[in-house]
Order: structure tokens, then C-alpha cells, then sequence
């Protein structure tokens, strides 16, 4: 669903550009002093419907209105503020809301499952904090972010085959998925004292 969505969305927004880029040039163009210049088979406003006398009137009227040109400069601004927001929308991959488990019904928040897991990362010891993100790349794949800070004079070594197991469980927690778990190991700094 998420994947058809996004094919939707983008599809919708390569549409809508493609039809209002060549519009909005083609009225910024022929309404102004750089239409003399144009080639002669260049369309210009002189026929068609927008040139039709009772609306060309009409228009002219509304323009004489002192709401008109704050009005329509309103409803552009906010249309462009939610176009442009929902264009972005679409690149944020941000983490599932809910992962569907195996069990019929049976679904897992991945905020939950994040939390849980630097959780038992920071709990194995010699290790100090702990930071978790789950992204759900595709309906069966997830990426598992694991950074973990080591207390001083930890080595990463005796730290390392406990983390495994906590990763591993962490993939057998979520069981219809398969995981990629990416583990960042850091140190934590601790600051020399000052003389004075």
C-alpha cells in the first residue's frame, strides 16, 4: 500500500508539473512586452477561450476590485505552500508507524521495537547509552540502526558477541521481515581535568 501511494503520489506531481510549467510560461510569456518578440507561430492570447469577450469583460471588472489581486495572490501563495509540502513529503522515508507481525492480526509499533532494542543494548555491560532506528525500506525488508557508546576502557571486542545476540533476538522478534542491521560502535569521550 505504502509503495503504491508513494508510485500515486509522484506520478500525480509529475503530472501536475508537466502540465503547468508549459501553461504558467505560456501566460507569463504572452501577456507582457516579450511577446512582440515571439515567433509568429508562437500561440498567443488573441483566440480561444481565454479571450472570449464576456469573460475578458468579466475579468477586468474582478481585477478592478480591490479583494481580487490579494485574493488570488492568497490562494496562490497557499496552494504553492501545499504542493511544495507534499513534494517533500514524498522523499522523507521516515520509520514505519506499524510493522505487520506473522501472527493474523498481530502488529508491532517500530518505535517500540527501536526502543527495546537500545535498551538491551545499553543494559550488556561495559556498554554506556544506547540508540536505535528501524526504517522499513519495503514490505518484507527492514534496516536496523544500532549506535552504541562503550564505557571507558571498554574494548570493542568484549562488548561485540553480546551485541550479536541482542541484534539477533531483535531479528527473530520481528519474524516476517528480514533485517539489515547496521551497528556503529562508539566511544564515549571523557574530558581530561584543567589545571589552572
Amino acid at each position: 500500500m505504502r509503495r503504491t501511494r508513494t508510485v500515486v503520489n509522484r506520478s500525480a506531481l509529475g503530472v501536475a508539473g508537466l502540465v503547468l510549467l508549459p501553461v504558467g510560461a505560456w501566460l507569463s510569456v504572452t501577456g507582457t512586452s516579450l511577446a512582440r518578440r515571439l515567433p509568429s507561430w508562437w500561440p498567443g492570447p488573441s483566440g480561444g477561450v481565454l479571450a472570449a469577450p464576456d469573460r475578458l469583460d468579466r475579468l477586468d471588472r474582478l481585477r478592478g476590485e480591490g479583494w481580487w489581486p490579494p485574493s488570488v495572490l492568497g490562494a496562490a501563495l497557499l496552494l504553492t505552500a501545499v504542493l511544495a509540502w507534499w513534494f517533500v513529503a514524498q522523499f522523507r522515508s521516515g520509520p514505519a508507524r506499524s510493522l505487520p507481525l506473522a501472527a493474523p492480526g498481530g502488529t508491532m509499533r517500530a518505535g517500540a521495537l527501536a526502543e527495546a532494542l537500545a535498551r538491551r543494548a545499553a543494559a550488556v555491560p561495559g556498554v554506556a547509552r544506547g540508540r536505535a532506528r528501524v526504517v522499513s525500506r519495503s514490505r518484507r525488508r527492514l534496516d536496523v540502526r544500532l549506535r552504541v557508546w562503550l564505557g571507558p576502557g571498554t574494548a570493542p571486542a568484549d562488548v561485540l558477541d553480546a551485541l550479536a545476540a541482542v541484534t539477533a533476538e531483535a531479528e527473530r522478534s520481528a519474524a516476517p521481515y528480514t533485517t539489515h542491521t547496521r551497528l556503529r560502535i562508539s566511544a564515549v569521550p571523557h574530558r581530561m581535568p584543567r589545571v589552572r
